[in-house]
């Protein structure tokens, strides 16, 4: 019949697929050939920021030497000097921020609580209002009772950012002059951006 006479033979299909894995592996080796004569990538040039971080690591550490957990170059958020600030070395360095001679981050943007779900942080932006420099300052507690000490008697603009942490996160800010809730009602339980908050009425 015409569909037997049509379909391929044996030896016919046989030749077929040696071209085919002749064919693949000619590409892999072609691929092979570009890759062993591409350049090497160039390296990656260092943050224009660079600088700024190691400057302000070196003050920090030589006005306390173990106030630093981490310091980086955050190039996403425009290449913003970030460090990592102990806790319990954060009201001192905070002092020293704004009030260091080269420094003079004298005004706090803004601050912000952050559950990380192995632990709490608070993210403080600062800049200086003379030289229009932007830092980022991190500072990290514990979930179970998180407590971070104030800054508000040093900025004046943490005052309400740290009322609203303190509502929808539970972060403690000891030395805080007026701490109370902001948002939810005096009589609301729980912290609502918290990772672990469950409502005690899903519908509202």
């Amino acid at each position: 019949p015409e569909a037997e006479r049509a379909a391929p033979s044996d030896a016919e299909k046989e030749a077929k697929a040696k071209a085919a894995a002749e064919a693949r592996a000619a590409r892999a080796n072609a691929r092979a050939a570009k890759a062993e004569g591409a350049e090497p990538e160039t390296p990656k040039e260092p943050s224009p920021n660079q600088p700024l971080v190691d400057r302000l690591v070196a003050i920090l550490k030589d006005f306390r030497a173990d106030a630093v957990e981490e310091a980086f170059i955050n190039e996403k958020d425009g290449h913003i000097p970030y460090v990592i600030v102990k806790a319990e070395a954060w009201p001192d360095v905070a002092e020293l921020l704004r009030t260091h001679e080269e420094l003079k981050l004298n005004y706090l943007r803004n601050l912000s609580g952050v559950d990380m779900e192995t632990h709490m942080e608070v993210a403080y932006h600062i800049i200086s209002l003379e030289t229009k420099r932007n830092y980022c300052v991190k500072v990290k507690t514990d979930r179970e009772s998180p407590s971070i000490p104030s800054v508000t008697p040093i900025w004046p603009t943490a005052n309400w950012n740290e009322r609203e942490v303190y509502d929808l996160f539970g972060i403690d800010f000891p030395g805080h002059p007026d701490l109370r809730r902001i948002m939810m009602a005096d009589d609301w339980v729980g912290h609502p951006l918290r990772k672990d908050y469950e409502p005690l009425d899903p519908e509202v």
